[in-house]
């Protein structure tokens, strides 16, 4: 399709590849990072949860994302994903293209987190992966822990916002390709899992795929998948709630100020839950048990300097174009 024809961008739906038609299941639990800080006086950890905890979770999550990307290529919904496997084994090879991706991703937000830590000598754990099951995308994400206390704002807000450039950047570029290998076609009557356009996803595939009408609807290639989902990840830990990475950079730009911020967002969060996705009911509950403010550093008092504020600034762009209220649509 010619993009000289409208200035506007695409208008047509979009939809995860074709498998498991059922609803998506709700990633909020755990797709989170949510770094927890740990007494100064604990011990050591020994090698098994220092490094053999983290090696063996990684190495489960690559088999259950593998399972997820391979899954995605089922047609019969009437074959469940462990008979799908337990058939032909060999169609994990199918699914390197999404866990690849997906994985790409939340390993280099998770190194953005752990590099920067290292560099403000904070000690923390290796990234710990959580396997899911194979039906959406196979994983619920990764949490850092960090074993001893932020000495200041400086570093906190380093700490937070390093994870989600870093995973953004890598989101953007296979976004770019995905959308290159996606496939353009009428608009099929029905009931279907859709999936929300934030603003970046719809500039990007005006870029990449063209205006497309109405009437049209986009099969996201594997690579696509994993990048929408990874900029959704990107979006949920920007929200600035307690501990999230959004709650790490709200409270090193403006302080206690950040409690009112998430105790603003709950309200919002619940009436997009009553409109749309009622994930976001969850996502209230789990911010009610983690708390809403964030906890204070050591240092409170030191700046941030004009050059962190234009990457908070930055940060808080990322949310908004990542960011979709109904992310999950059945129509």
């Amino acid at each position: 399709m010619n993009r000289d024809e409208t200035d506007l961008p695409p208008s047509g739906s979009l939809h995860a590849p074709p498998g498991d038609p059922r609803p998506a299941p709700v990633p909020a639990p755990t797709i989170v990072d949510e770094p927890q800080v740990e007494d100064d006086d604990e011990e050591a950890p020994s090698f098994l949860s220092a490094v053999l905890l983290p090696v063996g979770l990684l190495l489960l999550t690559v088999f259950t994302t593998l399972w997820a990307g391979a899954y995605q290529t089922n047609t019969n919904p009437l074959v469940g994903a462990w008979a799908f496997l337990a058939n032909d084994p060999t169609v994990l090879w199918n699914g390197i293209p999404f866990a690849a991706t997906l994985l790409g991703i939340l390993i280099t937000h998770e190194l953005g987190h752990y590099v920067l830590s290292r560099m403000h000598r904070v000690p923390t754990s290796l990234p710990l992966f959580v396997p899911g099951p194979p039906h959406f995308v196979g994983t619920f994400g990764a949490i850092i822990r960090m074993r001893g206390p932020v000495t200041d704002r400086r570093a906190l807000f380093d700490i937070g916002v390093a994870g989600p450039i870093a995973g953004f950047v890598v989101a953007v570029i296979a976004l770019v390709i995905g959308l290159r290998m996606s496939t353009v076609v009428p608009l099929q009557p029905g009931y279907g899992l859709h999936l929300g356009e934030p603003l970046l996803l719809q500039f990007v595939s005006w870029l990449v795929i063209g205006p497309l009408p109405p009437t049209a609807d986009v099969i996201l290639h594997p690579v696509g998948f994993a990048a929408w989902f990874g900029l959704f990840i990107t979006s949920l830990n920007l929200l600035p709630i307690g501990q999230l990475d959004g709650g790490h950079v709200a409270y090193a730009l403006w302080g206690e100020r950040q409690r009112g911020l998430a105790a603003a967002i709950v309200p919002i969060l619940l009436l997009f839950g009553w409109l749309g996705w009622k994930g976001w009911f969850l996502w209230v509950g789990l911010a009610g048990m983690m708390g809403l403010a964030h906890p204070p550093v050591l240092d409170p008092h030191r700046t941030l300097g004009p050059g962190r504020r234009i990457v908070g600034w930055f940060a808080l762009g990322i949310f908004l174009v990542t960011f979709s209220w109904e992310p999950f649509i059945l129509r």
